[in-house]
């Protein structure tokens, strides 16, 4: 087994075989999926499994919370040992998760499931890196970006996947599907992948130590995290409770209408290179102030559902869904595009503080979206949305030497 070093890679390298980035992009997005499936089965879920709407939330949010720890906590490793063990170990541990989440026969063990596959699932963060290492200096960024749009197309697909298929074959048949899926990329991974060479030999004290050194440091990265995080409380929040929503009166829909949804998300994933380039151009403060703003009006535009016809309703949630998403995907790419900037030698570390703000949001957003609707109905989960992106555009437009302290 070839091992391969961790610094950069020659321009004189050849391409990588088109065999591996497919490898890379697939294993990426079914990995991200793994994060979502859930969401649009909820409502069959929960009367299935005998659990309340209240009670049936918390998947969701366990699988978020479980992401943004273990971006927080194994993201460092990825520098201390060779990527390639950490990503097959990650891919049998998700496999066996999502297996669990399957046979669950209780909302206890569902629950135990979902953190189990959001842990797991910080797969996805060791294989983008990964694909940034093999490739050649030269064809980095395109292979860097394809990796990252299967990844985009695996959270795209996972809501309608998963909505179809417990539709016509049951909620627990997308779970076992998902874990084939993974045992799958894990047996490609195993054969096809090199070693990687680790970069540093610091303690995993000392590597999360110099996390928390750049979140003291860096104002920008506070900012960003921040903004980003509250942004997807309101995100989370919708996607969490959408399927609920839906199953009940006055639209009585199944799972596969709720992963139809999913389609919006399109939207976002075409928005990524364009608010880059606008980014790139403009500054990517612009970009972060209009895809915040956005956002906010498409969250404040649902509280007009109750005025409108169940047709027109429908119409409405579909429209706001794909504003959203857009402006939040464009938020993501801009902050993003600000913390890279902060610190070329510390991106990765970076990035793990970005994102581990943003499923912090997730995981609150699901959990309050869920008791928003289960005590107060639709109306409540609106108003979370609303004021969570106001609140990421106050911290936009604050002066940024309040923050920078």
């Amino acid at each position: 087994m070839n091992t391969i070093p961790t610094t950069h890679a020659s321009t004189d390298a050849p391409q990588l075989p088109a065999s591996l980035v497919l490898l890379l992009a697939s294993a990426a997005g079914l990995a991200a999926a793994a994060l979502y499936y859930s969401q649009p089965m909820l409502g069959i879920l929960g009367a299935d499994i005998g659990a309340s709407d209240r009670m049936v939330g918390f998947a969701p949010t366990l699988t978020q919370l479980g992401y943004a720890l273990g971006i927080l906590l194994m993201a460092p490793l990825g520098d201390r040992y060779d990527r390639r063990s950490i990503i097959l170990m990650k891919a049998a541990a998700l496999c066996a998760a999502l297996v669990l989440a399957g046979a669950a026969p209780s909302i206890g063990v569902l629950l135990v499931a979902s953190l189990a596959i959001g842990l797991a699932a910080t797969l996805a963060q060791d294989i983008v890196p990964a694909a940034a290492v093999l490739a050649p200096e030269a064809h980095r960024g395109r292979i860097v970006g394809t990796v990252m749009t299967g990844l985009l197309l695996g959270i795209l697909l996972s809501r309608v996947v998963s909505g179809f298929v417990a539709e016509h074959f049951g909620w627990r048949s997308m779970f076992f599907a998902a874990a084939a899926s993974i045992a799958l990329i894990g047996a490609a991974a195993w054969r096809g992948l090199p070693r990687f060479r680790p970069t540093t030999q610091l303690s995993y004290g000392a590597l999360m130590g110099s996390l928390v050194g750049l979140w003291r440091r860096h104002g920008a990265l506070r900012r960003a995290a921040l903004a980003q995080g509250l942004l997807s409380v309101g995100f989370s929040a919708f996607w969490s409770t959408l399927a609920v929503m839906l199953h009940g009166a006055p639209f009585h829909l199944g799972s596969a209408a709720a992963g139809a949804f999913g389609l919006a998300g399109a939207a976002g994933a075409l928005a990524a290179p364009i608010a880059g380039r606008i980014a790139d151009r403009r500054g990517p403060e612009l970009v972060t102030r209009l895809g915040v703003g956005l956002a906010a009006v498409s969250f404040a535009a649902m509280a007009f559902m109750p005025l409108l016809s169940t047709h027109a309703q429908i119409v409405l949630l579909v429209a706001t869904a794909i504003g959203f998403d857009l402006g939040v995907q464009a938020t993501l790419v801009s902050h993003q595009s600000i913390v890279y900037s902060i610190d070329p030698a510390a991106r990765s570390r970076l990035n793990a503080v970005l994102f581990v703000g943003m499923f912090i949001g997730m995981a609150a957003g699901a959990a309050l979206g869920s008791l928003a609707l289960a005590q107060w109905g639709w109306r409540a989960v609106v108003v979370l949305a609303t004021v969570s992106a106001l609140g990421a555009l106050a911290v936009r437009l604050w002066p940024g030497a309040r923050l920078a302290r």
